[in-house]
């Protein structure tokens, strides 16, 4: 058993091991062929989350998706540089959106240059992307663009808030859907695609990407609060003190709402409070790792890694299945 990438996958197959790890170094050096410009200042600014490592998440799922059919094919790296390229840019726009300082274990791009900058950078992201994208031909081109759409969406609706009278939770996971779900679910899609497989594997593949993608930003919110930086790579409660509202938020909410105890209705004024004060920042995060709302995001979490590990069902057994089957419980076992 051999621990590939570094999301942790264990690999029990040689061959499959092999195939995924050249993979995933030929995506690497693409991302930085992709990244340079003959401006020096605009190469280390679109370079600066790439070396900062991450865990390819995206291109992993590419290199395993394209298991299912010819996984040589000459156009599963450069999608794989779009997928990975795609998700950069949005860590540079969140960024400024979030005002946040770290990512990934080093300073942000905005906290480093400025907003601007860090803006600029991503959109150049999306240029270069693009110019690949063109290479792969249009319903590539039409697939990343619908996806982007959705991403755009989400973010929209997230920012916009839920409707009168819909559910907040609801609402919050429909954005998950459109913000994280749409791009991994073109990781899995342009893999299998890419690749030659079979229509229906590329449907079952998809449907797999769209549900690991809302377990995946879910654990996500969890990290956000369970975790310190060292694990999470960006600056815990970063999104409690933006008023960003995450699964474990939303749901201490719905208990308040639904059980009317004063020690949730306490830590929900907290919340709403001023939270740029550090100290009141880590009593917000401590009381909610006691808080039940925080192992109930947990349970959602696994609720969703569960349902995409049933979308794989029809799939051949076959080592990428149960590398893909094992993603599922690597998701679960980030959100603790």
């Amino acid at each position: 058993m051999t621990v590939v990438g570094t999301f942790g996958l264990s690999v029990r197959d040689q061959a499959l091991e092999a195939d995924v790890q050249a993979g995933l170094t030929a995506v690497e050096e693409g991302l930085l062929e992709a990244t340079k410009s003959e401006v020096p200042f605009i190469t280390e600014a679109a370079q600066h989350l790439v070396r900062a490592g991450g865990k390819r998440f995206r291109p992993l799922l590419v290199t395993l998706a394209a298991q299912f059919g010819d996984p040589y094919a000459p156009g599963i790296v450069p999608s794989a540089v779009v997928v990975e390229l795609t998700h950069l840019a949005t860590l540079y726009h969140d960024d400024v959106m979030d005002e946040a300082d770290v990512r990934r274990g080093v300073e942000s791009a905005n906290q480093r240059w400025g907003n601007s900058v860090a803006v600029l950078t991503g959109d150049f992201l999306f240029a270069r992307a693009s110019h690949i994208l063109a290479d792969l031909g249009p319903d590539a081109v039409r697939i990343q663009a619908e996806a982007f759409e959705r991403l755009v969406t989400g973010q929209i609706l997230e920012t916009a808030g839920p409707a009168d009278g819909r559910d907040p939770v609801d609402h919050y996971l429909d954005v998950l859907s459109g913000k994280t779900g749409s791009l991994i679910a073109v990781a899995c899609r342009f893999g299998a695609m890419m690749s030659g497989a079979d229509e229906t594997v590329v449907d079952v593949l998809t449907q797999y990407g769209e549900r690991l993608g809302v377990a995946f930003q879910l654990a996500d919110d969890v990290l956000d609060i369970a975790s310190d930086s060292h694990e999470s790579g960006k600056t815990p409660g970063t999104d409690l003190r933006e008023g960003i509202p995450t699964l474990p938020v939303l749901r201490l909410r719905e208990r308040a709402r639904l059980l009317g105890l004063p020690e949730d209705q306490a830590l929900v004024d907290l919340l709403d409070s001023d939270l740029s004060d550090d100290a009141k920042l880590a009593d917000a995060i401590s009381r909610l790792r006691a808080h039940p709302a925080l192992e109930q995001a947990r349970r959602d979490t696994v609720r969703y890694a569960q349902e995409a590990r049933a979308t794989l069902t029809p799939l051949p057994e076959c080592e990428a299945k149960a590398a893909l089957v094992e993603l599922c419980d690597a998701v679960v076992h980030r959100a603790g």
